[in-house]
């Protein structure tokens, strides 16, 4: 399985969830491996391309994603609200790794020349969030159940060098960029009641620029340009990039959307190979024996941190995981890998997906297989702490959900889950039933391989904690 073939990850959702990320990994490390000790120019050039991948690819994704006329399926124009409107089922193709707990509210926002207006109605409890992403994929802020609650809210997303008066009982929420990616999520139980309920919520949020205050706004159709490339997944377009191509965009990108102030040290070696913000790309800086190579070793050294991390991501008990997500600071590497394998993360506060590939048990860790019987036991007491919810979400080795007879793609407490005598919980992976006293525990698997994602949404920050390592997920074993 390829992880690039989706066009557009959501949220995150395939955060940790690429099945060739191992050969990916050793791929990278032949490729450094075999390079030779390149010159200064040739590492600074490298750190240039790292530092620009989350920028680079957010403008690649933001290209696809509105390049439409009117909102259809999981793309809509710039500044148009994209509402998916239920859950995918078995056949659906078009995005790796889909989840069933959430429906996403979605926009693409241009805050360089004015505010963007979003309200958002009584949830009624309902749990619900908006991060707001930069353009280096920053999550700069978060507005929700988990912080700002569920009552009615209106808010305005102004861009880096706006100044002015906002209506009375209107928050603002400062972009450091002027591109946006708002990326709304809301519960639902994927019941057709439940449905209709989250649809009222979407249908009521509404986005308009400042300047459409008070007035009646509609959206104007969006333009198509026929020279974006809908098909290719996005990571390979910009994968496929030549190293002048790269940093002819990525400086063009940095005229509207500045580096932090923490970035200083950074952009003194940009301007090095002739990327000055605000300024066009001086090719003449730049040695262009470098343009085909550097982006493979670029790419390489990307993924690399997948495997050497230092800590930035974990593998426990045969669960993957990181919890350095959303907000990055200077660690480039962490940022860039994050915007690979899964463009749109969330701060660790809101989510973290732990996904596992391999039975914990025996010497020798194998796939897990439909044709063997798996569980994991949540003791007495010991369920996912979270505030939000959980749930683990079953997929066949390309990352798409599992056809079985009850139509059940994820388990968590929406199932009317049986307690073992101690009042311990299992959770149940294989292909056959377990039989009818035991069916509201088991999560149907592929006769061959699959891979289970856990989503832990809002999880609690202090004991017992993921975040902190207080908790820690149990091991999925095989059953002898």
């Amino acid at each position: 399985m390829k992880p690039t073939r989706r066009t557009v990850a959501f949220g995150g959702a395939g955060l940790l969830t690429a099945s060739a990320l191992g050969s990916k990994a050793a791929l990278a490390e032949g490729l450094v491996a075999d390079l030779m000790e390149g010159t200064d120019e040739f590492g600074t050039a490298v750190e240039a391309y790292v530092y620009g991948y989350p920028l680079v690819t957010m403008e690649m994704t933001r290209r696809v994603v509105t390049n439409v006329a009117e909102p259809v399926g999981t793309k809509g124009p710039m500044g148009h609200l994209i509402k998916l409107r239920e859950y995918p089922n078995a056949s659906f193709r078009d995005v790796t790794a889909p989840n069933a707990d959430t429906l996403y509210t979605t926009a693409f926002l241009d805050v360089g020349e004015e505010p963007w207006v979003v309200s958002i109605p009584d949830l009624d409890g309902r749990y619900a969030l908006f991060p707001m992403l930069d353009g280096w994929t920053t999550v700069f802020d978060v507005p929700g159940k988990r912080t700002t609650g569920t009552d009615a809210q209106t808010f305005a997303i102004t861009g880096p060098g706006w100044e002015g008066t906002l209506p009375e009982g209107v928050k603002q929420y400062k972009s450091p960029t002027s591109i946006v990616w708002l990326l709304g999520r809301i519960y639902c139980t994927g019941t057709p009641e439940d449905y209709a309920e989250v649809h009222k919520i979407q249908d009521e949020i509404k986005l308009y620029p400042l300047s459409a205050w008070g007035k009646e706004w509609t959206p104007p159709p969006g333009k198509v340009d026929p020279s974006i490339d809908m098909k290719t997944a996005v990571r390979d377009q910009v994968n496929d990039m030549d190293a002048i191509e790269y940093f002819t965009l990525l400086a063009e990108l940095l005229k509207r959307n500045p580096p932090a102030a923490a970035d200083a040290p950074m952009v003194e070696k940009l301007a090095e190979i002739g990327i000055v913000p605000g300024q066009d790309f001086d090719k003449s800086k730049f040695d262009p024996a470098f343009a085909k190579r550097l982006p493979q070793i670029a790419f390489a050294k990307i993924m690399l941190h997948f495997k050497f991390s230092d800590g930035d991501v974990e593998s426990i008990d045969g669960w993957g995981f990181t919890t350095k997500t959303g907000i990055y600071g200077t660690n480039y590497l962490q940022r860039a890998l994050i915007t690979a394998i899964g463009l749109g993360a969330n701060r660790p506060q809101d989510a973290i997906y732990p996904t596992s590939l391999k039975s914990a048990s025996g010497m020798v860790k194998r796939k897990y297989d439909g044709s063997e019987k798996y569980v994991l036991t949540f003791k007495k007491g010991e369920l996912p702490p979270v505030s939000g919810f959980w749930s683990i979400t079953m997929y066949d080795e390309n990352y798409f959900f599992v056809d079985n007879p009850l139509n059940r793609y994820s388990i968590s407490e929406r199932q009317p889950l049986k307690s073992n005598s101690d009042g311990s919980v299992d959770l149940l992976f294989q292909h056959e039933s377990p039989g009818p006293d035991k069916e509201s525990n088991w999560l149907p698997a592929p006769k061959g391989k699959f891979i289970l994602m856990m989503r832990l949404y809002w999880p609690n920050e202090s004991n017992p904690s993921i975040i902190d390592g207080s908790w820690k997920i149990p091991p999925v074993k095989k059953v002898s």
